[in-house]
C-alpha cells in the first residue's frame, strides 16, 4: 500500500521547516508573515501530489473538524432527505460538510451515534430527538456543544429548536375540509407524544370542536410495519363508513392509505377526501393531485444552520446568550384532492 504524504514529507521535499508547512495548510501564513512565493510553491507542491490532510489529527491540534452531525429519524424519509440536502447545501457553503445518520427513532441508537460523533470531534449537532434523549440532551447543554433541534422538541428542556405550527397546520386543514362541506373527517396519526405528533392531533380536535364535527381519531403504533398500517386503516374504514374526508398526519401513513383506498376501490375525493401533512414530489402528479400541509423546507434549513454557526462562532454574537425558539408557519397547499364534487342534478 501507498505511503500516505505527511506535513513533514511535504517539508523535507521543499527543504522547509515543518511548522511553515504546518502555518500555510492551516491558513495562517500571512499572520506569519511567510512570503507569496513560498505559500505558492508549498500549494502547488500538494496539488501535485493530491495532499489530502489528516482531518482527525487537525481536529486535535485546533479542536475543529468542520463537520456537523446531522441526525435524523429516517435518511429516505422524503421529508427528511429533502431538509438534509438543503441542510448540506447552507453547511457547505459556510465550510461546513455533514454527516448524515438516521436514529430510526431508536433511543439506544441514537445515544450510541452522540458517543460516537463526540469521540470523532465533530463541532456541532443537529438532532430530531427521539423520547427518552433529555437525559443526552441535557449532557449536551452541561458541556456546551453547538446544537439545535429540529421537527419536535422537549418543553421542559430549554433548548435552541426549530419546528412549524404543527397546531395550526393540522387546524388550517379541517378547516378548509369543513369550508368545502366534508362533516365526517378522520385524523390517522401515529400513537406518539412526539411534541409535533401532539400538536397535530390538538389542531385536528380544536377544529372539529369549533365546527361542531365528530371526531374520528385511528392512532397507529410507530413500529408498525407497512402491512400493519394497511390493516388498520382497512379495519377503521370499514367501522366508519360514514367518513368522507381523512387528514393524514404524516406522507408516509398518506401513501399507505392510498393503497388502502385502492384496494377497497374508493375514489378520491368521490368517496373520501383526503389532505396530507408533509408535501412530498408525487402528491402533485398523483391522480388526483395531493392537497398537502407544507413545511417551508428552505426556511427550516436556513434557521438551523443560522443558528448553529452563531454557536460554533459566538464572537460578537450576542444573542447565543439565550436559546432561539423558531416555529415557522406551514402552508396549505390545495389540490384536487380535497375539492368536493358538486353533483349535477338531472
Amino acid at each position: 500500500m501507498k505511503k500516505k504524504l505527511s506535513i513533514k514529507d511535504i517539508a523535507k521535499e521543499l527543504n522547509v521547516s515543518i511548522t511553515t508547512v504546518s502555518f500555510i495548510l492551516n491558513g495562517k501564513a500571512k499572520d506569519m508573515r511567510i512570503s507569496d512565493q513560498l505559500i505558492e510553491k508549498v500549494n502547488l507542491f500538494i496539488r501535485e501530489k493530491n495532499y489530502q490532510p489528516n482531518q482527525f489529527a487537525r481536529s486535535l491540534r485546533t479542536g475543529k473538524t468542520k463537520m456537523i452531525a446531522l441526525f435524523v429519524e429516517d435518511i429516505a424519509d422524503s421529508f427528511f432527505a429533502s431538509i438534509a440536502r438543503l441542510i448540506e447545501e447552507s453547511a457547505y457553503e459556510k465550510g461546513y460538510k455533514i454527516i448524515y445518520c438516521s436514529t430510526e427513532d431508536d433511543l439506544e441508537r441514537t445515544k450510541e451515534l452522540i458517543g460516537l460523533f463526540k469521540s470523532r470531534n465533530v463541532d456541532g449537532y443537529i438532532i430530531t430527538p427521539p423520547k427518552g434523549i433529555e437525559k443526552d440532551v441535557k449532557q449536551l447543554l452541561h458541556e456546551e456543544l453547538p446544537f439545535v433541534l429540529f421537527d419536535r422538541y422537549f418543553p421542559k428542556i430549554t433548548t435552541d429548536y426549530v419546528i412549524i405550527d404543527n397546531y395550526k397546520g393540522a387546524y388550517s386543514a379541517i378547516q378548509h375540509f369543513w369550508e368545502q362541506g366534508f362533516k365526517n373527517i378522520a385524523f390517522i396519526t401515529l400513537d406518539s407524544d412526539q411534541t409535533q405528533m401532539v400538536d397535530r392531533l390538538k389542531g385536528y380536535k380544536a377544529a372539529v370542536n369549533e365546527y361542531k364535527l365528530a371526531e374520528y381519531i385511528l392512532k397507529i403504533p410507530f413500529k408498525s410495519d407497512a402491512e400493519k398500517v394497511i390493516e388498520q386503516f382497512t379495519a377503521f374504514l370499514s367501522g366508519h363508513k360514514n367518513l368522507d374526508a381523512v387528514l393524514f398526519a404524516t406522507n408516509y401513513l398518506a401513501v399507505k392509505g392510498f393503497e388502502t383506498l385502492r384496494n377497497l376501490e374508493l375514489k378520491i375525493p368521490q368517496d373520501l377526501a383526503v389532505i396530507a401533512f408533509d408535501d412530498h414530489e408525487f402528491f402533485k402528479v398523483f391522480n388526483p393531485p395531493i392537497t398537502a400541509v407544507a413545511q417551508p423546507m428552505k426556511e427550516l434549513s436556513d434557521h438551523l444552520i443560522s443558528i448553529l454557526l452563531k454557536k460554533l462562532h459566538p464572537e460578537g454574537n450576542s444573542q447565543t446568550l439565550s436559546q432561539e425558539h423558531v416555529v415557522l408557519p406551514a402552508k396549505l397547499i390545495v389540490r384536487n384532492s380535497s375539492i368536493k364534487e358538486v353533483k349535477e342534478s338531472k
